[in-house]
């Protein structure tokens, strides 16, 4: 995103390069046909589940006059608008937590005003709503969405990580409740004695994780050894809202045997009982509110403000990533403004507002590119094959799948040509280079000499399915749960703990800010693992000392933010926490640490290393004293994506099925000793007096063997090279 602090200018920009690409952004969600339901069903229950929950919390906390029906139904028209005018169509919106604090602290000023009162709360909430748009107006103007650009990985993954501490925190919370008598019940009824909550919670527990560890597992489930592949694929795309389906089953099983209420469910009143519907003409009381409430409703609307601006501005940033190698331009400017219409909306029918949500966003871009994922490589492999079955060369070979990817890529009108030729570039070169290296390049190939799902799935690019319908199917059926909640009032209140856990671990892969704790943690033994897999230049570049000092301060730094949240209202002042990293991280660190340190540490775009081989990362600088793996500790292929696949890999050469390793070479069975510069782009590599019988096995890769590549079945030669 360009810097602009010319008025309108930003906008202007934002509209133009979304224009371009309107009409694609729809045509590109129905080309996708059925598929486009994986994502769309994941990214609705990560989205309706909190929404629900935060509905209930709101109806506590304000004695009913809110409940889950006004969340939904602010999540869902939001979204649809957002899904149809906004900006950028990967960006979630929801009703979040931080909204759910203010309201509540706005309510219980009301009520204890008796100018306002429990009667015109929503009445002058409404008018917060109006300032709060006005002043989102004036920063979308002025071009405040610039300074997004200041925000490195520090900031950014450091609030993703809060956000998942706080739906953690609401999970724990949740199932302690659950061995408690809720405030709204009658203490004396008999499933609130002592034996019977102590077997609600028990149950609880049970449902909650069950709920998380089956979830995570199905999410996995294309790398599982069982199964047909189209069973495998069912499962991740649909296994977790599954999941809650059986979850929910489960929960009916001893029915008969214990009282009514064990386990606990959902409560909200219906979109049809009386007092469910009163919001919708607030804006006729709104005239009856003192006209110094109405000034002072600027207050907490200025904290409301910079709430969404971070809020709203980081959601849609962590949505697009570097690492997510998106084609269509950002809209921060235009969201904004769009923002600010939809909350003065909002207020004035009386419905709290919503804004971009974490890790929601996120997590539908993730979701997003596993769908163009598996849509690239399943019309690759059909492509190899043909072209195998035909007795076509390498060469020929990798000219036809170049021309079915850029087929299947939606041109850019704005778009430099140079940029959509890349392709398979890196498909392509690496595995050539190796061909031509070792055997005939024109030589016929087929199946046996080349491991087709094994090239095509290391060498993909990344890339994400950008449109819009998914977007706006999750919003309408976000809706429809409003007309469906006698039926949602099934699920237990533990399922809903036990997803909001599965959500806050699942945000977590992926977060550099985590995978340092993690090393921290990690011992020196065991640190040759992290070499083995996709990592940042970090942890090659960057002495370990210095990454713990750095995680540390970063740690310390969370703790307090997430500290301030337990404070009553000035928790909901957090992000100003965050935007405090900006000048702390342009004039405060560079004391502390070495700039070229601070670049690898806390780039806003880094690249990531591939897995080494093991003989090549044993005796790297985390430790001479590493040592081998058991059997049994092979990490598992993350196809779904989940994990740290995201970030662009550039930096050193792929270490694939077609790339030889030193494993082959008699003279290599000595561990060697890296050194690595990702700035240089060099290996170099030392002798180690360390050697073992065991040489080149790698637990991840078994065995590692040379590729049969541009090796034609008829060519003896190429097999005696083998054999010498």
């Amino acid at each position: 995103m360009e810097e602009t602090f010319v008025p309108f200018e930003g906008i202007k920009n934002d509209l133009r390069g979304r224009l371009m690409c309107y009409k694609q952004d729809w045509t590109g969600g129905i080309r996708a046909g059925l598929r486009i339901l994986a994502p769309t069903t994941y990214i609705f229950f990560a989205s309706a589940i909190p929404v629900i929950s935060f509905g209930e919390q709101l109806e506590r906390n304000t004695d009913g006059v809110l409940t889950a029906v006004q969340t939904l139904v602010s999540t869902s028209i939001c979204g649809i608008i957002h899904s149809i005018i906004g900006g950028q169509p990967l960006l979630i919106l929801g009703v979040a937590e931080p909204t759910v604090i203010m309201y509540t602290f706005m309510f219980n000023f009301a009520k204890e005003r008796p100018e306002l009162g429990r009667d015109l709360f929503l009445a002058w909430t409404g008018w917060v709503c109006v300032w709060t748009a006005l002043l989102l107006f004036l920063l979308a103007i002025l071009g405040a969405c610039s300074i997004i650009n200041r925000f490195t990985r520090i900031a950014g993954e450091l609030f993703g990580l809060l956000i998942a501490m706080l739906f953690m925190q609401q999970a724990i919370k949740g199932l302690v409740d659950e061995f408690r008598i809720p405030g709204r019940e009658n203490p004396k009824a008999v499933e609130f004695t002592t034996p019977w909550r102590f077997a609600n919670g028990m149950f609880a527990l049970v449902l909650s994780f069950g709920l998380l560890l089956t979830a995570l597992r199905s999410r996995k489930a294309r790398s599982w050894r069982y199964g047909s592949g189209w069973i495998r694929s069912l499962i991740a795309d649909y296994g977790v809202p599954l999941m809650v389906l059986v979850w929910t089953g489960v929960s009916y099983i001893p029915s008969g045997n214990v009282p009514h209420g064990i386990p606990r469910r959902l409560f909200s009143p219906n979109p049809w009982s009386p007092g469910a519907y009163e919001n919708w003409t607030v804006i006729k009381d709104m005239v009856h509110v003192p006209i110094v409430y109405i000034i002072g409703a600027f207050i907490p609307a200025t904290m409301i403000a910079v709430l969404y601006y971070f809020d709203h501005s980081v959601a849609s940033q962590l949505s697009q990533q570097k690492e997510f190698n998106l084609r269509k331009p950002s809209s921060y400017h235009y969201d904004l403004l769009l923002l600010g219409f939809l909350t003065l909306m909002c207020g004035l029918i009386g419905i709290p507002p919503s804004n971009g949500v974490i890790p929601q966003s996120p997590m539908h871009t993730k979701s997003l590119a596993t769908l163009k994922h598996q849509l690239l490589r399943n019309r690759l492999m059909i492509t190899a094959r043909k072209s195998i079955s035909k007795n076509a060369s390498l060469g020929q070979l990798y000219g036809n799948m170049q021309e079915v990817y850029h087929q299947m890529q939606t041109p850019l009108i704005y778009q430099d040509p140079s940029a959509r030729a890349q392709g398979l570039k890196e498909l392509k070169e690496s595995t050539i280079q190796a061909a031509t290296s070792m055997g005939n390049m024109n030589a016929p190939i087929d199946e046996s000499l080349f491991d087709i799902e094994k090239e095509i799935d290391d060498l993909l690019p990344v890339e994400v399915k950008e449109q819009r319908l998914s977007n706006l199917l999750q919003a309408v059926m976000v809706g429809g749960c409003v007309a469906a909640m006698p039926v949602l009032k099934k699920i237990p209140t533990s399922v809903l703990w036990g997803y909001f856990a599965f959500m806050a671990i699942e945000s977590l892969p992926g977060n550099q800010f985590w995978e340092r704790i993690l090393l921290l943690f990690t011992a020196p033994s065991r640190r040759y693992k992290v070499l083995e897999d996709y990592h940042a230049t970090f942890v090659e570049t960057v002495p370990f000392k210095t990454i713990a000092t750095f995680t540390i301060f970063q740690t310390i730094y969370l703790l307090i933010c997430f500290g301030l949240t337990w404070v009553p209202i000035a928790g909901v002042m957090f992000p100003l926490m965050i935007m405090l990293l900006v000048p702390l991280r342009q004039y405060f660190l560079p004391k502390f640490f070495k700039g070229a340190h601070l670049q690898d540490l806390d780039a806003a775009e880094y690249e990531e290393q591939t897995a080494l081989p093991y003989n090549l990362a044993t005796q790297s600088e985390f430790g001479a004293g590493a040592s081998h793996a058991g059997e049994g500790e092979i990490l598992d292929e993350v196809i779904t994506r989940s994990r740290g696949e995201f970030r662009h890999t550039s930096c050193s050469p792929r270490i694939t099925s077609s790339t030889p390793t030193p494993g082959n070479d008699p003279k290599s069975h000595l561990s060697p000793r890296l050194s690595f510069s990702s700035r240089a782009g060099e290996l170099t590599t030392e002798q180690s007096p360390r050697s073992g019988a065991r040489g080149h096995y790698s637990p991840k890769a078994r065995e590692v063997k040379l590729s049969n590549l541009g090796r034609s079945p008829l060519n003896p030669d190429s097999k005696q090279q083998d054999n010498k």
